[in-house]
C-alpha cells in the first residue's frame, strides 16, 4: 500500500491526466445484452459482490495515488477502459479513496459484444464537461462481418478554465495476432485522424489529448499513423526491456499511452503546459515475488482469482498551469 502522508503540502499547480485499464471490470448482474456470464456469482470465476467490492477499493486506492508525490492531489481526469456500465464508475467514485473527490462521469454503453466501455472520471472543481460524444469505429473481421470493438469517446471540455479536447479509446485487440489484426487498429488510428481534421477545422490551436489503451506500442504503425506531425506522443521513452504498462509472454508492452497536441509544449500564462509523463508502477501494484515478480498484479489470470488490481499499470501525465 502507499504510504499517508500525514504532513500534507500545500496544492501546487501541477495537474494529473491519467489513463488506466480497469481489468474487466463488471458487476455482478447478469445483462442479457452483453457477454458477461464469466463475471457473474455462479460462473466458473465467481464473481461475487464481495469480490467486485474489494476491486473497486483496491481501484480507487490506485487512482487516488497516481501522481500524487508530485502534485499533492488526485488526478483531475482519468480515462479508464473495460468497464462494463456506467454503475460501475459510479460504485468506484464512492469507494473510500474517492468519495470525497467529487469525481464526475462521463460513459456512454459501446457496441463491443463483450460490453465492456471506456470512459472518463474528472474532478468537478477542475474540469467542466460542455460536450460528450461516443464515435463509432467501424472495423470488419477476416470473414468481412462487422467486429464490433468500443467506441471512442470524445470529450470537450474546461480544464481550470481552459479549453481542451479529450479523445478515450480502447482499440482492438491482438487476440488473433498483432500482424492478423493490425489493419483494424490502424482503422482505429485514421478515426482519430478524422476527429482531430473536424477539431482543428474549427480552431487551429484547438489542445487535444489522445488517450487509451491502444493494444500497440509507440512504435507501431497505427500510433506512427495517430501522431504524425502534429502530435506528441511523451511515452515513446517509457518502454524499455524492463518496463512498461502490461507484460505478455515475459515481455513488457506500452499499449496504455497519453498523447497531445504540441502546443502543450507552449508557455502561456493561464494555459496548461506539458511537464512529465510516467507509467504508475508503484510495488503495491506489482506481483512480489515468483516468476512473474514485477509485473502487474492482476485480479485474474485465466479462470483462476488472485485478487489483484489489473493486468496494467496506470499511465499519467502532468501539466502545470501557468
Amino acid at each position: 500500500m502507499a504510504k499517508k502522508n500525514y504532513f500534507r503540502k500545500k496544492d501546487t499547480n501541477d495537474y494529473t491526466i491519467a489513463f488506466y485499464n480497469l481489468e474487466n471490470l463488471f458487476d455482478t448482474l447478469d445483462d442479457p445484452k452483453v457477454l458477461d456470464e464469466d463475471f457473474l456469482p455462479d460462473s466458473e470465476k465467481r464473481w461475487t459482490r464481495k469480490r467486485y467490492e474489494k476491486k473497486i477499493f483496491k481501484l480507487g486506492t490506485v487512482i487516488s495515488n497516481i501522481g500524487f508525490s508530485k502534485t499533492r492531489k488526485a488526478p483531475v481526469l482519468v480515462g479508464v477502459a473495460e468497464v462494463e456500465n456506467k454503475r460501475v464508475l459510479q460504485d468506484l467514485v464512492k469507494t473510500k479513496h474517492l468519495k470525497h473527490k467529487d469525481y464526475g462521469i462521463v460513459h456512454f454503453d459501446s457496441p463491443d459484444e463483450r460490453g465492456i466501455d471506456v470512459g472518463l472520471l474528472y474532478q468537478k472543481q477542475h474540469f467542466e464537461v460542455v460536450d460528450s460524444q461516443n464515435i463509432p469505429v467501424l472495423v470488419n473481421n477476416q470473414e468481412g462481418k462487422r467486429d464490433f470493438t468500443r467506441d471512442i469517446l470524445w470529450v470537450t471540455g474546461r480544464l481550470n478554465k481552459e479549453d481542451v479536447h479529450i479523445l478515450v479509446n480502447h482499440w482492438p485487440s491482438r487476440r488473433d495476432g498483432a500482424e492478423l489484426t493490425s489493419y483494424k487498429r490502424v482503422a482505429a488510428a485514421e478515426k482519430n485522424r478524422e476527429i482531430i481534421t473536424q477539431i482543428t477545422s474549427k480552431n487551429a490551436e484547438a489542445k487535444i489529448m489522445i488517450m487509451g489503451d491502444f493494444n500497440d506500442d509507440p512504435s507501431s504503425e497505427s500510433i506512427r499513423h495517430l501522431v504524425q506531425n502534429d502530435l506528441f506522443n511523451p511515452m515513446e521513452r517509457l518502454l524499455t526491456r524492463y518496463s512498461g504498462s502490461t507484460s505478455y509472454r515475459s515481455q513488457w508492452n506500452l499499449f496504455d499511452q497519453i498523447i497531445f497536441s504540441h502546443n502543450f509544449h507552449k508557455y502561456e500564462e493561464g494555459k496548461h503546459c506539458f511537464s512529465d509523463a510516467s507509467i504508475f508502477d508503484d510495488d503495491f501494484l506489482k506481483i512480489y515475488k515468483g516468476r512473474y515478480k514485477g509485473t502487474p498484479f492482476r485480479t485474474y489470470v485465466g479462470r483462476k482469482y488472485k485478487g489483484g488490481y489489473s493486468d496494467h499499470f496506470p499511465v499519467y501525465m502532468q501539466l502545470r498551469l501557468h
